[in-house]
């Protein structure tokens, strides 16, 4: 098992747009990838359940990745957190 603590930096949180780059970026790996934010954990590869999150600006999450390619996989993840959801581009 392999986790990250990581902070929402887009202007606009985890909305819509950036929650579907989360699921489609997470449902690229084999592994299990939770996202975790405030006790409350969803499947990182469900939209409804990332939405649910509410994480605005600012706000911390968790990934956890348990499987064969969890590493990669949190890397990957962070990148795309980190990134803002690839928005100011």
């Amino acid at each position: 098992m392999k986790e990250k603590k990581l902070k929402i930096v887009n202007e606009f949180g985890l909305h819509a747009r950036a929650a579907s780059i989360l699921v489609e970026n997470a449902s690229r790996f084999s592994s299990d990838i939770i996202v975790i934010k405030d006790g409350h954990e969803v499947d990182a590869k469900s939209i409804m359940g990332i939405m649910t999150l509410a994480a605005s600006k600012g706000s911390e999450i968790k990934l956890r990745a348990t499987g064969d390619d969890e590493n990669e996989a949190i890397e990957k993840l962070t990148k795309v957190v980190q990134s803002g959801f690839y928005e100011n581009r």
